[in-house]
């Protein structure tokens, strides 16, 4: 991946650089690995509030591009976010 800086990311401005900064994500090799729904929880603890759920969309698609070089938009990320949570809230029942 030549990708060295994270604007190069698919998706990612200058909102989203700072948050994946924030979570100490420097360079998109950093995001190898990471669980984009890890990183929205933890950026609401760091940030001391509830973030809009489609940051969740950016940082799973931003992820998927640092493992597969594969371009996605952000949004085509949604439904998979929206099954995950209504299972989860499911379980919580």
């Amino acid at each position: 991946m030549t990708q060295t800086t994270l604007r190069s990311i698919p998706n990612v401005g200058p909102a989203i650089e700072k948050d994946l900064r924030l979570l100490g994500i420097e360079e998109p090799s950093d995001l190898t690995g990471r669980d984009g729904f890890a990183m929205y929880e933890e950026l609401c603890v760091r940030t001391g509030e509830r973030h809009d759920p489609c940051v969740i969309d950016v940082f799973l698609a931003a992820v998927h591009y640092a493992e597969t070089g594969e371009a996605r938009t952000w949004w085509s990320f949604t439904p998979e976010r929206k099954a995950k949570m209504q299972a989860q809230s499911t379980a919580h029942d």
